[in-house]
């Protein structure tokens, strides 16, 4: 231990140049863990704002292709093309794809559904909704409307719906209010048990939630699904796994990264700055532990010195400049992330989403702290270790 013990002894003999590269580190830190907190409670923030009402995985057939109504080889005429009628294509052996979605690896929840636009009355007020249908239990580990429910319960049976504050506001509803669906010449009267607000206006105004059989009777869709919806447990993995579910199951596959381009590319050049940012702050913390400590190797030659003369190995010596590297990295990632976190907080009653200092963000910094600290003392470290003993007594170059 004897080049920590000259380690501390050197630093409490320069307590001036200690305190200022100590100041500079807990800086340096604090800036590191303010911005990273920053830049990770938005990117939570943006992908909990739109994934939170949409699946990572969407598994549905496509479309059928628009048809000529009129064609003859040979003749020249104008021709008219029609579209066909949306989701109105079969999911062919929708259990077997629910089944082989579940077993792929790094998917943790599935969810058949049905979904399809109609219109919604009460009284004189009428609006386009979007209906959708699932299973309570499943449709829940998708998009968690109970946590979002405002009003009532989540319930999905017999003729229970429920809905989003906006499209209750628009139609005069509360809880326990009666609502008729129609949707071509198919009506339902469907009752509101549950009013959610999940943070996306067009799934408040829109969204009509009701079970799977009422919905697929509804939209003429019987004993059918539209498509199946899947969470994985990580959400930058979604693609490769969107890929690996349409090999297993043949039928078209989108990950919300492909739905979600532009929301992607500012996540990867918000890291891209968040790096930059770090590694500048990085570089400035080394450079200033190892000009102090540059300069500490010069204005302790004597003593040096006198330590190699009297049998001191250069393993101590350089242990000795080492050790200082640690402790400014130890005590200034201390000091760093406890004002980064204090900082997080005053700014966050302003913010409009959390800023939290998470255990594995201080790890990170601590490491980071202690390795810069480490490899900045490095240089100046060695250059003491390869003093000539008497050359350095003497004062000489």
């Amino acid at each position: 231990m004897l080049a920590l013990q000259l380690a501390w002894r050197f630093l409490r003999e320069g307590r001036t140049q200690s305190l200022l590269i100590l100041a500079g580190v807990t800086i340096g830190i604090a800036a590191f863990v303010f911005v990273s907190a920053i830049i990770e409670g938005l990117q939570v923030n943006l992908l909990e704002q739109t994934l939170g009402s949409q699946a990572h995985i969407s598994v549905s057939p496509e479309e059928a292709p628009p048809r000529p109504l009129m064609r003859d080889r040979g003749v020249a005429f104008a021709r008219r093309i029609e579209p066909s009628e949306p989701r109105r294509r079969p999911f062919d052996q929708w259990q077997r794809a629910v089944r082989r979605v579940e077993a792929t690896d790094g998917v943790v929840a599935v969810c058949p559904k049905v979904s399809g636009s109609a219109l919604a009355y009460r009284g004189a007020a009428e609006e386009a909704v979007e209906v959708v249908g699932a299973d309570a239990a499943r449709l829940r580990r998708i998009v968690d409307i109970p946590t979002n429910l405002i009003d009532g319960q989540y319930r999905l049976g017999g003729d229970d719906a429920i809905v989003g504050t906006s499209l209750a506001e628009t139609l005069g509803a509360g809880v326990g209010d009666p609502i008729r669906v129609r949707s071509g010449d198919r009506e339902s009267v469907l009752r509101i048990v549950g009013i959610f607000d999940i943070g996306n206006e067009t799934v408040n105004g829109r969204w009509l939630v009701t079970s799977l059989r009422n919905a697929q009777t509804l939209l003429g869709r019987v004993g059918d699904i539209t498509e199946i919806d899947a969470r994985v447990a990580d959400v930058y993995e979604a693609e490769r796994i969107a890929r690996e579910v349409q090999a297993r199951t043949g039928v078209p596959t989108e990950s919300w990264m492909e739905r979600n381009r532009d929301l992607l590319t500012g996540l990867r050049s918000q890291d891209a700055s968040t790096t930059m940012i770090r590694v500048f702050v990085l570089l400035a913390v080394a450079m200033g532990i190892a000009s102090v400590l540059s300069v500490s190797v010069v204005q302790r030659r004597g003593q040096i010195g006198i330590l190699r003369a009297v049998g001191t190995s250069r393993a101590v010596v350089l242990g000795v400049f080492l050790w200082q590297g640690v402790l400014f990295g130890l005590v200034g990632a201390f000091l760093g992330s406890l004002v980064g976190a204090l900082a997080g907080e005053l700014i966050e009653s302003s913010a409009l989403f959390d800023i939290t200092v998470t255990p594995r963000l201080l790890l990170t910094a601590l490491g980071v702290s202690v390795a810069t600290g480490v490899l900045a003392a490095y240089l100046p470290a060695r250059r003491a270790a390869r003093l000539d003993p008497a050359a350095a007594i003497r004062g000489d170059e």
